[in-house]
């Protein structure tokens, strides 16, 4: 038995984004301009905009991290929508294309706190363990295994 409700809804699975992924696949580092670009190129890809709202994060500015990431949240739910979700029910982290949407739920969420909103904190954050129970946990995962390793600094001065 796996666990899971077999009364509920089916999981939802959305559609995958073949020109994002090429986008993305351009760079080997890309960082807020690329992003915007993408963004801008894709305006319907949640992907898109939790990675621009994630890079922009990166540089300690919450307000537009919040704004991109509401951004990617509507754009994710429209197409939940479209993928026959019903306001209820999995949305799997291990389905790649459903992680955009989580990503930007998450950077919503993560952006809101450090608003001191906390209702929507609440709210967001009951919405991501219904999605999927584990997508809190493997977003933090996701986050720690992108940066950059700690590089090492040489100090050269004149003895």
């Amino acid at each position: 038995m796996s666990g899971e409700n077999l009364l509920g809804p089916e999981p939802t699975l959305l559609p995958d984004e073949p020109a994002v992924t090429a986008a993305l696949a351009k760079h080997a580092n890309p960082g807020a301009v690329e992003f915007a670009a993408l963004a801008a190129a894709h305006p319907r890809s949640p992907l898109a905009w939790a990675l621009l709202a994630d890079s922009v994060w990166g540089i300690d500015a919450a307000l537009p991290s919040y704004a991109y990431a509401r951004v990617g949240y509507h754009r994710g739910l429209d197409l939940l929508r479209g993928a026959g979700w019903r306001g209820q029910g999995p949305i799997p982290w291990r389905h790649g294309p459903n992680r955009g949407f989580l990503l930007s739920l998450y950077a919503l969420r993560r952006a809101a706190d450090s608003l001191g909103e906390t209702e929507e904190v609440t709210r967001l954050t009951q919405f991501l363990q219904q999605a999927d129970p584990i997508a809190i946990e493997e977003i933090e995962r996701y986050h720690e295994d992108a940066l950059p390793p700690t590089a090492a600094i040489i100090i050269l001065g004149n003895d």
